[in-house]
């Protein structure tokens, strides 16, 4: 039996607030969860990041252990996670200089559903601030920019943005072809036959 956890994940501090409702296997190590947030919120993955909950964090572990750092979240399952804190809520954190809060809520764990690809989308609400734009503050300056033809920077907003920002727009489509991906990079693949001599 696989069991299916499902999540709401807000990103904090920004309006309009984008959330998105997914589902994601139980036993889903928290790197690989990172790569499902990274693909459902729109970021890019260039940055790092950290699980949190009260005072103990995974992530990325500093590779020459010269400092105390989060531990590995290739090492924690969302599984032992929700066993071990008897948490509902995790928070997480991506790009440090910016400093993107999350808040994931785990609303309900059900049975898989045959013949359905995990991780999948339920729900997707509001477009993700663009990578590098300065955290909650420099997003809601880059969207005042954007809004005001005579603001200084409105010329310059409108070419680094693409010109086509739209904070309503959560690109669910894209969000569904991403998991895809990720699923289809996840599954194990099976063993060729050993070649008989």
């Amino acid at each position: 039996m696989t069991l299916i956890a499902r999540l709401r994940i807000i990103l904090n501090d920004v309006e309009p607030m984008p959330m998105r409702h997914i589902e994601v296997p139980l036993k889903i190590r928290l790197d690989r969860l990172h790569e499902v947030i990274q693909a459902a919120m729109g970021w890019t993955d260039t940055h790092l990041y950290e699980f949190r909950v009260d005072d103990t964090g995974w992530g990325m572990p500093d590779p020459d252990g010269f400092y105390d750092g989060p531990m590995d979240a290739k090492k924690m399952t969302l599984e032992k996670l929700l066993d071990q804190t008897a948490t509902r809520t995790i928070q997480y954190i991506y790009d440090f200089g910016d400093d993107w809060d999350h808040s994931i809520r785990i609303e309900r764990v059900n049975e898989a559903i045959q013949g359905v690809t995990y991780p999948r989308l339920l729900k997707a609400t509001g477009a993700c601030p663009p990578e590098d734009v300065g955290g909650a503050w420099g997003y809601e300056e880059f969207l005042e920019a954007l809004a005001d033809p005579d603001h200084e920077q409105h010329e310059d907003m409108v070419r680094w943005s693409g010109g086509d920002f739209d904070v309503e727009d959560a690109g669910a489509e894209t969000i569904i072809e991403r998991f895809e991906r990720l699923a289809k990079k996840w599954t194990p693949q099976p063993r060729k036959p050993k070649a008989t001599i």
